[in-house]
């Protein structure tokens, strides 16, 4: 086994993708590991032979009980939590008007509300120690909207607001938080855990609808390395000073660029408009 490292990392959704390579990746570095999944037995195999370095828990992150439950085993078992992965979520696709309450509700539990449970439930532990870091994996759709995923978008940007402001809170106190943005990988995430649309509607097909088929058609194709993308997750949090946010992948990097031009170019354009929204007065003091 490789030298024993001491952070321990507690990750969520580790039965497939990005959440089982880095947990692979952890272990085989020889970091000690909890690795969570809503079916424990898929994760127990990532133990195999590393005694007291993994624990395998069962944890469905929209169950408040659940999170608590697992949060309580892990620091009663391995003492501490050192770095929190809140990386358990899924897709779904449809256009705006085509959302269905039911399905838009239950992924941002999924997306959102657990990843927020989660994070409440370790910062007492990080508190005490003055330590810890956070990384929420978000999306290059928690940037950027695209049609098509409006509903994951705005989980996405729901966790991105909810970050950068634990991030200021935290920092005084030792503990640091990131926000992961990938591209397209080649992980689940287009795979048998992404949910449709049942009801699509014709007048969409050029926008939302060719997302779908692209997004489905590209599965399993995409540019994105998980292993890469893991392995630069572990170099951000190892630095000491990870970014606010980690960009992956050259689609989200040109994707990312082109927003911040829109948004300079927005902002350039309309500058005398947006200065004259405040009173006289304030305008005036302002130029002094």
């Amino acid at each position: 086994m490789a030298q024993q490292n001491s952070a321990v990392w507690f990750i969520t959704g580790c039965s497939t993708g990005f959440g089982r390579e880095l947990a692979t990746m952890l272990l085989e570095r020889g970091n000690r590991v909890v690795a969570t999944a809503r079916n424990r037995e898929q994760v127990e195999d990532l133990g195999a032979g590393r005694d007291g370095q993994a624990l395998a828990l069962k944890l469905d992150v929209t169950s408040a009980a659940e999170i608590k439950e697992a949060v309580n085993q892990a620091e009663a078992t391995v003492g501490q939590i050192d770095v929190l992965v809140n990386n358990a979520g899924y897709g779904y696709l449809c256009s705006v008007e085509e959302g269905e309450e039911e399905e838009v509700r239950a992924i941002f539990e999924a997306n959102f509300f657990g990843l927020a449970r989660l994070t409440q439930a370790v910062l007492p532990g990080m508190r005490r120690r003055r330590s810890g870091t956070i990384v929420n994996i978000s999306s290059i759709g928690g940037f950027v909207g695209f049609p098509g995923v409006g509903y994951y978008n705005a989980t996405k940007f729901a966790v991105e607001g909810l970050t950068e402001a634990l991030a200021k809170e935290c920092e005084p106190l030792g503990i640091r938080a990131m926000i992961v943005e990938p591209g397209p990988f080649r992980t689940d995430w287009a795979g048998r855990s992404l949910k449709t649309t049942q009801h699509p509607i014709a007048d969409y097909a050029a926008t939302a609808g060719a997302r779908r088929q692209a997004i489905a058609g590209g599965s399993g194709k995409q540019a994105g390395d998980p292993v890469r993308a893991c392995r630069a997750m572990i170099q951000a949090v190892e630095s000491g000073k990870p970014p606010m946010r980690l960009v992956l992948g050259r689609m989200a990097l040109d994707t990312a660029q082109a927003k911040l031009a829109q948004v300079q170019s927005d902002l350039s354009g309309w500058k005398e408009t947006t200065l004259g929204a405040d009173y006289p007065e304030s305008q005036a003091g302002a130029a002094r």
